[in-house]
C-alpha cells in the first residue's frame, strides 16, 4: 500500500535518509548570495524602507495573516527584483508529489509561490506558523526543489515568515546537495531587506 506523505512534516533526517540529500560544505557552493550582486539603487532603498515600516505595523496587530506577508513584503521584492516582467512567469499554489525511490512513499504539498522554470521557489511560511524558525521550514522547502523537473540546472529556494529571509541553493546531479545563505531579518536596526534585494537580482541575472 502506497504511504503519503505531507512534505510539512518532512525533516532533514527524512532527507537524507529517502533522497540521499547532504549539506555542500564547499565554500564556494553557494556563492550567489555573495559575489557580484547587483547594487541596490537610491530607489530601491527608499521602498525597502517603506516596505520595512510597513511590516513593524503589521506586528502590532498579531496574528500576522500569510496573505498580508505576501502583499506587503514578499510582492514589493518581486518588484523590484524584475520578476513580474519577461521572461519570468509565476505560478502560485503550486502540486508538487515525489515518488520516493524503493519505498511506497508519495510525498505531497503545495507551495506559495514558483518563479520561472522551477529554478527558484518561494515558500511563504503560514501565518499561524509566523513564528517558527526557518531551519524548520527549509526541509519543506527542500521537497519542493526536489521535485523540480531541471536536473542538470542548480535550483534555488527563498524562505520567508516576513521578518526572516534566507536563500538555499540545491544540485541534483548525481548525489543531491544544498546549502544556505546567511539569515536576513527586520528585527536588526539595519535594513536587511536592501541584501535581500540584491540576492534575488543577482538570481534573476542567473535564472535568465
Amino acid at each position: 500500500m502506497v504511504q503519503i506523505i505531507q512534505a510539512q512534516n518532512i525533516g532533514f533526517a527524512d532527507l537524507e535518509k529517502k533522497f540521499g540529500l547532504e549539506i555542500s560544505q564547499d565554500e564556494n557552493f553557494f556563492s550567489e548570495w555573495l559575489e557580484d550582486v547587483p547594487v541596490a539603487t537610491n530607489l530601491d532603498k527608499q521602498y525597502l524602507d517603506r516596505v520595512k515600516s510597513n511590516f513593524l505595523s503589521l506586528v502590532k496587530r498579531p496574528p500576522i495573516l500569510e496573505n498580508a506577508v505576501k502583499m506587503v513584503v514578499l510582492s514589493p521584492l518581486l518588484d523590484l527584483a524584475g520578476f513580474y516582467h519577461e521572461p519570468f512567469a509565476i505560478a502560485t499554489e503550486e502540486s508538487v508529489e515525489i515518488t520516493v525511490e524503493d519505498a511506497a512513499e508519495i510525498i505531497r504539498g503545495r507551495i506559495d509561490v514558483l518563479v520561472i522554470q522551477k529554478q527558484l521557489w518561494l515558500l511563504v511560511i503560514e501565518s499561524k506558523r509566523a513564528s517558527l524558525s526557518l531551519l524548520e521550514a527549509i526541509p519543506q522547502a527542500l521537497v519542493y526543489m526536489l521535485g523540480s523537473p531541471n536536473v542538470d540546472k542548480p535550483v534555488f529556494g527563498f524562505v520567508t515568515n516576513g521578518e526572516d529571509f534566507q536563500f538555499i541553493k540545491l544540485i541534483k546531479q548525481d548525489k543531491p546537495k544544498y546549502a544556505l545563505s546567511d539569515k536576513f531579518t527586520l528585527s536588526r536596526r539595519e535594513n536587511e531587506l536592501y541584501k535581500v534585494l540584491q540576492i534575488l537580482k543577482k538570481l534573476s541575472q542567473v535564472l535568465t
